[in-house]
């Protein structure tokens, strides 16, 4: 599986620090990119999993012309990273439909969440119409990429299908069908995976206790999350958080 990670920054001890952090996860990460330029020629010789890319590179061309690059190429996800999220930025930033955004001064969660999402979502990209490119008169793929927006966005509430139906406006029949036929999985296991994906990530801070996690993510209940997670692990929470922490132990004594 390639694991390989561009970051672009110009502020070079920022670089180092989020190399520290991904490599200490098992990623292989390229920094000392500062330039759009750059950047795209070492992407085009690499061709990496993803790119962490700073907005403002004080250059010519800043993140976003980069982000536009990476958007008409259409295969490889990237991320921003920024401390900047007035409006005129943050407008132009929708228009490249970047893999995640983290705003400056991160915390080394937010990193790897949003690393971890991302590649989750373009490894599944073939059932993921949040980046398929459709003609103007389907409207399917429009309707369904909306609640796959709303449930992404909406991740740690508790989701009905009556919000889905409301946005696409089906049938609820039409709409379960449709769903399952487009994204390969029904509109419920859909919530569930992207649910326990979160889980996981969430489970790597030592901040959030088990239960805290399950009401976070939107379940009524530690029972209501342990089942939900164990149909989707074989594993309880606890148990998989115990696996965590002995795979990291066992890291840490073979990087020693």
């Amino acid at each position: 599986m390639n694991s390989r990670i561009i970051v672009v920054e110009d502020e070079l001890f920022i670089a180092r620090d989020i190399k520290e952090i991904l490599e200490e996860e098992g990623y292989e990460v390229t920094v000392n990119v500062t330039s759009v330029e750059q950047a795209i020629e070492l992407i085009e010789e690499t061709n990496p999993a993803l790119v962490l890319v700073d907005i403002n590179l004080n250059r010519s061309k800043d993140g976003v012309d980069l982000g536009h690059y990476l958007l008409n190429k259409d295969r490889i996800p990237f991320i921003y990273i920024t401390s900047f999220t007035d409006k005129l930025t943050m407008d132009r930033v929708k228009e490249t439909r970047p893999y995640g955004f983290i705003v400056k001064p991160f915390k080394t969660i937010d990193i790897l969440t949003n690393v971890a999402l991302a590649l989750n979502n373009y490894q599944y990209k073939s059932i993921d119409v949040l980046r398929m490119k459709e003609p103007a008169n389907d409207e399917v793929p429009y309707r369904i990429k909306e609640t796959i927006n709303y449930i992404n966005q909406n991740i740690h509430e508790k989701i009905e299908i009556d919000d889905l139906i409301k946005i696409t406006k089906w049938k609820t029949h039409h709409f379960i069908r449709t769903f399952t036929q487009t994204i390969g999985v029904t509109p419920y296991q859909y919530i569930l995976n992207r649910k326990i994906d979160r889980a996981k990530i969430l489970m790597d801070d030592d901040q959030y206790s088990i239960t805290d996690i399950g009401y976070m993510l939107g379940f009524q209940s530690y029972t209501n999350f342990a089942k939900a997670f164990r149909r989707s692990t074989e594993y309880s929470p606890r148990e998989f958080k115990k696996l965590m922490i002995a795979n990291k132990a066992t890291k840490e004594q073979s990087a020693n």
